[in-house]
């Protein structure tokens, strides 16, 4: 089991003709990814790396089946494409591009809702499911099968918390890069309300950082609603108020989302939070 992508899900790449979508459709071919179809307005006909490239989603839908989307495309034609896409009937899409208009995603979110789409991005490595598929631009070689879900606000930290996992000898079911924007498409809670139904996911590693609620709302819905155990990283602990330390969304403001208020509110939930990246293969492995 896996949440969200499987060795099965048709994939169409979007930018594919480009010099980032080629690059990253040749890796998740080598990797397994089920890659039916690629999109660039005014390139169909076209092949990139064996692949049929079309000018529309839904000709990629109705000709070669594609049910999920990764986004290869300038910030600026994001939001058309994504109200493409989604009005083609695609269920999952991952926005790798970064710089995308915060209120653009509450628009583009509130819409994929209504649609009952998941998106996951802006600003996100993408989704990967160890030995069978990915979506993005995730290191493959980092990770392996097994029972531990990951899904982190940090690309980086997602790659060094499931390497050290993988050398451990502790493999993933999936690795979901939520993204590090302010306002993302899809909040942590929902992501692990997947984790919580997937049969395969034993414990949950969080992966957060300082800026925003994401963490606080993650809390509160493990304490009512997931029965595994959760384990955490909250990067960014002497982080000054008001400096953005590298993600659009790693600022804290006012007081909010500071590391203090995320790590007391996790552990309250019941979270075991680690005090470093290393530390969570530590407890990880006494959970098991």
């Amino acid at each position: 089991m896996s949440i969200l992508l499987d060795g099965k899900t048709p994939v169409v790449v979007q930018g594919i003709t480009g010099r980032v979508g080629r690059a990253q459709t040749h890796w998740m071919l080598d990797y397994g990814t089920n890659i039916v179809a690629g999109v660039t307005p005014g390139r169909g006909g076209m092949e990139v790396e064996g692949v049929p490239v079309f000018d529309t989603v839904r000709e990629a839908r109705e000709k070669r089946g594609a049910q999920a989307s990764v986004f290869f495309v300038p910030a600026a034609a994001v939001a058309e494409t994504l109200y493409e896409t989604i009005d083609a009937g695609i269920e999952l899409i991952v926005v790798v591009t970064e710089h995308i208009p915060v209120h653009d995603v509450m628009r583009l979110r509130h819409y994929a809702r209504q649609k009952r789409c998941t998106v996951l991005g802006p600003t996100t490595p993408g989704i990967l499911t160890p030995g069978e598929a990915k979506m993005g631009i995730m290191p493959g070689a980092l990770f392996s099968r097994g029972p531990v879900g990951i899904v982190s606000r940090s690309g980086t930290l997602s790659y060094e918390i499931g390497g050290n996992l993988r050398s451990a000898g502790i493999g993933q079911s999936t690795v979901v890069g939520m993204g590090a924007d302010p306002v993302v498409f899809t909040n942590l809670p929902e992501i692990l309300s997947l984790f919580q139904a997937d049969t395969e996911t034993r414990i949950i590693v969080v992966v957060g950082e300082v800026g925003g609620v994401q963490e606080e709302m993650a809390a509160e819905f493990i304490r009512d609603h997931v029965s595994k155990p959760v384990v955490a990283y909250i990067a960014g602990r002497h982080t000054p108020e008001g400096k953005r330390m590298g993600h659009a969304g790693a600022l804290i403001q006012r007081g909010m989302g500071n590391a203090r208020s995320k790590i007391e509110a996790l552990t309250r939930a019941g979270v075991a939070v680690s005090e470093t990246p290393a530390g969570v293969v530590d407890i990880v492995r006494k959970l098991l």
